[in-house]
């Protein structure tokens, strides 16, 4: 729960910086968020896909 709190919270203080940062910063960032999310995305498929082949 304790968890759950901090996570908002941190929410929070994100979207207030976002809401003030300019548009082109704004998207830089979430290009970035997005490109590094689908590559950690690759790495896990292909390693679920190693250890369940090799078992």
């Amino acid at each position: 729960m304790l968890f759950l709190v901090a996570a908002l919270l941190l929410l929070g203080v994100v979207m207030g910086t976002v809401a003030h940062a300019p548009l082109s910063f704004t998207v830089a960032t979430a290009v970035a968020v997005a490109a590094w999310l689908a590559v950690f995305g690759l790495r896990e498929r292909r390693a679920r896909r190693r250890r369940t082949s090799t078992h």
